[in-house]
C-alpha cells in the first residue's frame, strides 16, 4: 500500500513537471497549427501546398517573432470535425498553439472556431467557404481569409446570370459548404432576375455522378451550378463531358473551382469553364515573383488557398509583432487594424466581424490552344470589387455586430 502511495505521488510529481515543462516550451515560441484535409478529396485544393506556403510566410517573416521562435505543427483532419476538434483541443490545452489556419472544409472550420472561441484563440478560415464563418456563426477570436461563397456567388453566379444564363440547377455538396454554396449564389441570381429550377444533393467525394446529372439535364437549365469542389468538381465535370452536357447547351458554372482542379482535369476538359478566384500566380509582378518561389519547391502554382495560407500566417506574425505580445486579445485587435499587403492582397482590410475584403477575379479558362506556356490558364473577365463581394460588417448577420 505505502508503494502505491509512493507511485502515485511520484506519478503527479512527474505529470506536474511534464506539464510544467510542455507550458515552459509552449511560452518560449509562438505556435501555428495548419488544419487541413491532407489525403482525400481537398488534398490538392489546399493539402501540404498550404503547410508549404506558411512554412514560406514564417521564413519571409524571419522565423521568429518578440524574439521567440516560430513553430509550425500540421495534422490532416480528414474532412471530419469531431476529429479536428479533438485535434485543436489537444493543441491549445497541450501542445500551446497559438493560432490555427486553413481548415479546409466548412463543417470543420465552423467547429473548430466554436472552440478556438471557448479556448480564447484565434483561428483564421482559409480553405473553407461557407458565409457562416463571419456571418451568424462568427466570433470575437475568428477571422476569415481569401474568399467565402457569397463572394464566389457575385462573382460567378451573377457574371452568367447577366450574360444570359438565368435559368439555374445546382448538384450540391452535401453539408454545410455546398448548402452555403447553393443559397449564397441561389440569391444573386434571383436578385438579377434569374431563376433556380432545382437542385439535386451528393455525398462528399463521390465517384458515381451519373444520377445527379442526368437531374441536371433533364431541367433544362441554362446553368448547371457545381456547388461543391475538389475531387467532387474535377469528378462532375469529366462525367458531364461523357454526357454531352456542355455540347447540347448547357454551361457548366464551377462555382469553387481553383487552379488545382483545373490543372487536373485539364484544358481540354476545362475550358470554357466560368470561375471566380482571389488569387492568380501570373496576375502582376509580385504575384508571379511569390509563385515562382512557390514553384520551386512544391513543382506547381499555388491557387487562391495556398496563397491565401500564406497571408493569413504572415498577418498573424505582424498583428503578434505590432501588438508586442501573442495575447489573443491584443492580436485580434491588430488584425483588424492592419492592411493587408502582400503577395496574395494589396490594400486588404479586415472587417469588425474578421472578414479580410479584398477583390476577387472573374476568369474563363482559356481553350488549349490559347495557352502560351504551363500554367497558362486563365483570362480574365471582370474585376469583382470586395465591397461588392462581401456584406459590411453590420450586414453580414454577425450577432457581435448588433
Amino acid at each position: 500500500m505505502k508503494f502505491g502511495l509512493l507511485s502515485t505521488a511520484a506519478l503527479c510529481s512527474l505529470l506536474f513537471a511534464t506539464s510544467a515543462f510542455a507550458q515552459q516550451g509552449a511560452n518560449q515560441a509562438v505556435k501555428i497549427g495548419i488544419l487541413n484535409d491532407q489525403s482525400g478529396v481537398y488534398a490538392d485544393y489546399g493539402g501540404k501546398y498550404s503547410v508549404e506556403a506558411a512554412k514560406m510566410a514564417i521564413e519571409d517573416f524571419g522565423g521568429e517573432v518578440l524574439g521567440k521562435k516560430i513553430e509550425l505543427i500540421t495534422a490532416d483532419h480528414q474532412n471530419k470535425p469531431d476529429l479536428a476538434v479533438s485535434i485543436a483541443r489537444r493543441w491549445y490545452d497541450v501542445e500551446g498553439v497559438d493560432m490555427i489556419t486553413e481548415l479546409t472544409t466548412s463543417s470543420v472550420a465552423l467547429a473548430v472556431q466554436e472552440l478556438s472561441a471557448q479556448e480564447k484563440k484565434i483561428d483564421i478560415v482559409v480553405g473553407a467557404a461557407s458565409s457562416r464563418v463571419t456571418g451568424d456563426a462568427c466570433t470575437p477570436y475568428g477571422f476569415h481569409w481569401s474568399f467565402d461563397t457569397r463572394a464566389l456567388g457575385v462573382g460567378t453566379g451573377g457574371a452568367l446570370t447577366e450574360a444570359g444564363g438565368d435559368t439555374w440547377f445546382f448538384l450540391t455538396a452535401d453539408y454545410a459548404f455546398g448548402y452555403s454554396l447553393e443559397k449564397d449564389t441561389g440569391d444573386i441570381v434571383k436578385s438579377k432576375g434569374g431563376k433556380v429550377l432545382g437542385a439535386v444533393r451528393h455525398p462528399l467525394n463521390s465517384s458515381d455522378f451519373s444520377s445527379f446529372l442526368l437531374q441536371a439535364q433533364a431541367s433544362k437549365a441554362k446553368v448547371i451550378g457545381l456547388a461543391n469542389a475538389g475531387l467532387d468538381t474535377t469528378n462532375a465535370v469529366k462525367q458531364a463531358a461523357e454526357f454531352g452536357i456542355v455540347a447540347g447547351g448547357q454551361k457548366l458554372a464551377g462555382l469553387l473551382l481553383t487552379l488545382a482542379e483545373v490543372n487536373g482535369l485539364g484544358l481540354q476538359a476545362a475550358q470554357g469553364l466560368v470561375l471566380t478566384e482571389s488569387f492568380y500566380w501570373d496576375r502582376d509582378d509580385k504575384s508571379r515573383e511569390f509563385a515562382d518561389r512557390f514553384f520551386k519547391r512544391t513543382q506547381r502554382m499555388p491557387n487562391m488557398i495556398q496563397a491565401g495560407t500564406y497571408s493569413s500566417t504572415l498577418s498573424y506574425l505582424k498583428a503578434v509583432k505590432a501588438a508586442g505580445t501573442k495575447d489573443s486579445e491584443a492580436v485580434v485587435k491588430k488584425l483588424k487594424e492592419l492592411p493587408v499587403d502582400d503577395a496574395f492582397a494589396q490594400g486588404g482590410k479586415v472587417l469588425a466581424n474578421g472578414r479580410m475584403v479584398k477583390d476577387l477575379y472573374l476568369f474563363e479558362v482559356k481553350k488549349p490552344s490559347e495557352s502560351k506556356k504551363p500554367w497558362d490558364y486563365y483570362k480574365q473577365l471582370a474585376v469583382v470589387p470586395g465591397d461588392k463581394a462581401y456584406p459590411s460588417a453590420k450586414d453580414s448577420g454577425c450577432p457581435l455586430m448588433k
